[in-house]
């Protein structure tokens, strides 16, 4: 009941004596105020390990059973040496950090340090602490954190009306956004001490804000990426880190604001304003909201600024982008949101229309839907704070309603596109059968083909005027950003003879920023990212505190996403091993790390390489599959492997541990086939939907290298009695009856997929890699 704290005395106690202590533990420190949360985490770290009045047995004892060693306790905000992992640290570079001790680990035994310098909290084992020192010499107040929120005083900007509404007690007040940008601020505003300005009173100890490493907004692509990835969930959790970093600003060293107040002292504090005027115009023009009051039990979702500066594949700054995006975690289903589900176009999509557009010569060319989420409708009511700096009014009154869909909304891809679905239907463009995101459109013998990638969109057509029709055509239903000939989408660079029909993916600029990033930017140049025979298994991970010691900092799962992103892409050289270190993520030990560094050497001497397609004297459709047999060290499982190759290049491959225990190769191989085949069936079902492959009337040739698997595929012979193998076999020979396959046998020394399953020598994994149509860039001439 409110008011009456002694109807939970016990709770309320305890919640003073924290208190206290934080309070104590930051007067007596110059530490910042924002550091409270590392301070109440300590405090309730030491209270649970010390005897109360209660009991004598401390609570860690009464919870664990074992009495708590107390040695490694120190002075809260002493001053502390300690020696963060740096990967890119320059030999002459200081080895140690002077910070400031904040806490214990969660998740090891270690500490916590803040650096005042980059004013970031970092985690490490052994420090060398100084709690002689008194507090009073460190100098001046500490700099505090920069916060995901922190607070600018600026001129808030009034949004007029052009005229007086007269609103009657009973309806509800509410007033549409209107264009008036003409009140933000021209010039730098100053960035005024908050201690100057009149704060609201806070409680004695404020909600918990994160001291966690900043993460930015992820562009959409890689959203996309995440999305198809979602059943990885431990991965995609680390992943997100670096992807967000991608987009090709290899070399520059101005990192994007990560919110509003380091944009307003930025050099470029201009251009953001200017870009956050276009992006309140974009809203305006969209009709994204209308000003309401505050239905009273609603709590409106909150929004904020992303700031990115975009940038060509040359590292050219492009534009300065502001986005307003919804803080849509804190939407509740059922009531902000019903479904989220968003259809994206496939990689292997991506990969065949290229090589289409190699074979048939086609015209690309690219084009960009500006604010593309804001043409979304949406069906629910949700109500949203007024933006940061754009207010109206009472902002604790008045919110925005929105009658549009807006970045950071769950469902705002969903509404995209069933919006851009709608309209696109309607100039007689038809979905393709097995990619509801590839579009096509003939008239006689002209035909255009779109790939929708969230708000990239792709052209591929045989006739120009069919071409620059269907643009004029988008640019009357949305905004649009015509980028003509196609040369740089999600991160990778394309290339391009039309004299000699060749067309390159090459994500080059992507790995110098996996390369730099992990320090890797000098390192020596590898033959293969694996070598033949090496194996890996659980027993290399750590097996107790010291051996974790050793990998407790190496940023393992960040590497493994970061190169699985280019596998994704164009690297299927990369498949098996990417996939095989992806098994250790949760517990990965120094010789993982090891495989991965060697991986990272592979891509220096192989950064300059692409995926390529070609003209070809006939244009077919020919996969690979391959198996080895229980050839994982933990679980005696085998790992299938299967490529298609289209115009000289792989459009479609993977590498994955079988899930099912076989008894001999025979089998292991027999399950490769199955999973090769399932592909092999999504790609004739796209293919013939694209209506321009004769070739794919015939059943799809799929090479196999053992002999008693394909003779089993076409003859009625039993392979097994165990039903879980016998139904995969009876699926793979129907599909042969059926005339969809044809699946024949060819050697080994051809056998492309065999880098999808094992290492193997130096020359034989180049000879295979070149067949996959992976070859370096001073092969041809751009």
């Amino acid at each position: 009941m409110p008011g009456t704290p002694s109807m939970n005395g016990v709770a309320e106690r305890r919640n003073r004596t924290l208190k206290d202590m934080v309070r104590s533990m930051i007067c007596h420190t110059t530490l910042p105020d924002s550091l409270w949360g590392e301070a109440l985490k300590t405090t309730a770290y030491i209270l649970n390990r010390v005897p109360t009045k209660a009991t004598t047995k401390t609570p860690y004892e009464i919870w664990t059973g074992r009495k708590p060693n107390i040695n490694h306790f120190h002075v809260w905000g002493c001053l502390a040496e300690a020696r963060p992992y740096r990967p890119n640290e320059k030999k002459l570079d200081s080895r140690t950090v002077s910070s400031y001790f904040v806490g214990y680990s969660e998740r090891s035994r270690g500490y916590k340090f803040y650096d005042s310098t980059t004013r970031t909290i970092f985690e490490m084992g052994n420090a060398r602490f100084f709690e002689d020192i008194e507090f009073g010499g460190w100098g001046d107040k500490v700099r505090d954190f920069v916060l995901e929120e922190e607070h600018v005083t600026l001129p808030s900007v009034v949004i007029e009306h052009d005229q007086d509404i007269f609103i009657p007690n009973n309806v509800q007040e509410t007033t549409p956004i209107q264009d008036n940008l003409k009140n933000i601020p021209n010039q730098v505003p100053e960035i005024i001490n908050e201690d100057q300005t009149q704060q609201p009173q806070e409680p004695e100890v404020p909600l918990r804000r994160s001291t966690r490493e900043r993460r930015s907004a992820i562009p959409d692509d890689y959203i996309v990426f995440l999305q198809e990835h979602e059943e990885n969930w431990e991965l995609v959790e680390e992943i997100i880190v670096f992807l967000q970093e991608q987009e090709s600003n290899v070399g520059f060293e101005e990192d994007d604001p990560i919110n509003f107040r380091q944009a307003m002292e930025s050099s470029n504090s201009q251009e953001w304003i200017n870009a956050m005027k276009d992006e309140m115009r974009s809203m305006s023009d969209n009709d994204v909201w209308e000003l309401v009051s505050l239905p009273e039990g609603i709590k409106p979702i909150g929004c904020k600024w992303i700031f990115k500066i975009k940038r060509n594949s040359k590292g050219n700054v492009i534009r300065f982008k502001a986005r307003l995006v919804a803080k849509g975690y804190t939407q509740k289903k059922g009531i902000d949101y019903k479904e989220t589900f968003s259809l994206v176009s496939s990689k292997d999509s991506f990969r065949t229309i290229m090589a289409l557009v190699a074979h048939f010569d086609l015209e690309l060319h690219q084009m960009d839907v500006k604010t593309a989420f804001l043409n979304g409708d949406i069906e629910e009511s949700i109500y949203m704070e007024q933006p940061e700096n754009f207010v109206s009014g009472d902002p604790k009154k008045m919110v925005c309603k929105l009658k549009k869909s807006i970045y950071g909304l769950k469902q705002a891809s969903r509404q995209w596109y069933h919006k851009f679905h709608k309209v696109i239907i309607s100039f007689g463009f038809q979905p393709n059968i097995s990619d509801d995101c590839i579009y096509h459109k003939f008239s006689g013998s002209k035909h255009i083909f779109l790939v929708l990638y969230v708000h990239d969109i792709l052209f591929a057509s045989n006739d120009i005027g069919l071409l620059h029709e269907t643009k004029k055509f988008l640019s009357k239903n949305f905004e649009m950003k015509d980028l003509g000939e196609a040369s740089f989408v999600l991160g990778i660079q394309i290339h391009r003879d039309r004299s000699k029909g060749v067309l390159g993916l090459s994500q080059k600029s992507y790995i110098d920023k996996i390369l730099k990033r992990f320090g890797m930017q000098d390192c020596k140049p590898g033959d293969t990212p694996v070598s033949k025979g090496d194996k890996f298994s659980l027993m290399q991970c750590p097996k107790n505190g010291f051996e974790s010691k050793e990998t407790r900092n190496i940023p393992y799962a960040s590497a493994i996403g970061s190169l699985m992103y280019a596998q994704v892409c164009t690297r299927p050289d990369l498949a098996y091993i990417v996939g095989m270190l992806g098994r250790y993520l949760s517990n990965p030990g120094m010789d993982h790390w090891k495989a991965a560094k060697r991986v990272m050497r592979y891509l220096q001497r192989t950064k300059e390489y692409m995926l390529t397609y070609r003209r070809s004297d006939e244009l077919e459709i020919i996969g690979y599959t391959d198996s080895d047999f229980a050839g994982c060290q933990d679980s005696l499982k085998s790992t299938s492997g299967y490529i298609y190759i289209l115009a000289g290049g792989a459009i479609s491959w993977r590498s994955i541990k079988q899930a099912l225990t076989t008894n001999s190769t025979l089998e292991a191989e027999f399950i490769a086939c199955y999973e090769a085949s399932n592909q092999a069936l999504w790609l004739l079902d796209f293919v013939s939907g694209l209506r321009i492959v004769d070739s794919i009337e015939r059943p799809l040739k799929l090479l196999c290298d053992n002999r008693s698997a394909v003779l089993y595929a076409k003859n009625n012979s039993s392979l097994t009695k165990a039903k879980h193998i016998g139904v995969k076999f009876k699926a793979v020979k129907e599909r042969v009856q059926e005339g969809k396959l044809s699946i024949e046998h060819i050697s080994t020394n051809s056998m492309i997929a065999d880098p999808l399953t094992k290492g193997l020598p130096p020359k034989v994994y180049r000879e295979h890699v070149a067949q996959m149509g992976v070859k370096s860039v001073e092969d041809y001439e751009f």
